[in-house]
């Protein structure tokens, strides 16, 4: 494995690595929608579980994201994150760009996946780690 995620200072890196792959991920594009698109929503709720994993266990870790994840997406339904664009200041533009503003049921099962894919390697190396004491 490249990184056992055992410390905040393996996570912190962890967290850096996605952000750069996700950055990545929207500003090379291969015309394939999974990748061009959904890589990166993958990757944005992965950040999140990573974020919160520096304070809370796996489990907890992974609801709090995945809700964090969701109320995200339905706040797009509001259709605040659309009018945002039309600021004048690039801050809340780009801040609009962040959260999204289209909603879309693919999204919040992208997020699923995202954080069931972490999710699932932090358990494993966690595993890895008490079967070695």
């Amino acid at each position: 494995m490249l990184v056992h995620l055992s410390s905040r200072r393996s996570w912190v890196f962890c967290i850096a690595g996605i952000i750069a792959v996700g950055i990545l991920s929207r500003v090379v594009h291969t015309g394939v929608v999974i990748f061009d698109k959904y890589l990166g929503d993958a990757l944005y709720a992965m950040m999140i579980y990573g974020i919160l994993r520096l304070f809370w266990a796996a489990p907890k870790s992974a609801a709090y994201a995945m809700a964090i994840m969701t109320t995200i997406e339905l706040f797009q339904l509001t259709m605040i994150p659309a009018h945002l664009l039309t600021s004048e200041h690039w801050i809340t533009r780009m801040c609009a760009r962040l959260m999204g503003t289209d909603f879309s049921f693919l999204d919040l099962l992208t997020y699923a996946v995202g954080i069931g894919c972490i999710y699932l390697i932090d358990s494993a190396q966690r595993a890895d780690s008490s079967q070695l004491n």
